[in-house]
Formats: C-alpha cells, structure tokens, sequence
C-alpha cells in the first residue's frame, strides 16, 4: 500500500509545502501531493504553488493567526530555495 510518506517523496515538496496547498485548496494531503507534483512539471506550475503559499499566509495574517503565517512564510522560504523557477520572470 502506497502511503502519505511514499506520495510526499514522489512529489518533489517538502510536506509542510503540500500542507499549504491543502489548505489553499481544502483538499485532502494525499490530493495535494499529486496536485504539487502534476504542477511542478507544468509551464508557470512552481509559480502557481508560490502564489498559492503566498495567499495562505495573507489569509492566516488576516485572521490574526502570525503564528501559522510564520509557519507558513517557511514553507515558503524552503519552496523558493528549492524551485528557483518560482520567481515570476523579471524578479
């Protein structure tokens, strides 16, 4: 049986990256690694997980959650450090 562990590693995101699209998309985790991996390999895909990160955070400041939104500003960090293709051209 194929586990939550096993889809996170085929996927090429870390997990609390694929929590944040879970949320964004309020899907189940497992959704969310097969939604991460099929954009990743798509054009502007990296982009679309980043602005989707991103919108996370804006709704956890917006609720007056920091915590979550520090949280997620390092899902954040760690996405960008791995898929530099991320940045928007011209950034």
């Amino acid at each position: 049986m194929i586990t939550i562990e096993d889809c996170i590693g085929l996927s090429d995101l870390r997990e609390d990256e694929i929590l944040a699209l879970a949320e964004h998309e309020h899907i189940p985790e497992i959704a969310a690694a097969a939604l991460g991996a099929y954009l990743l390999h798509q054009k502007h895909g990296a982009e679309r997980i980043r602005a989707m990160i991103e919108d996370d955070i804006r709704a956890a400041n917006a609720r007056g959650d920091q915590m979550h939104a520090a949280e997620l500003f390092m899902a954040l960090r760690h996405f960008m450090y791995d898929h530099r293709d991320a940045l928007e051209s011209g950034e």
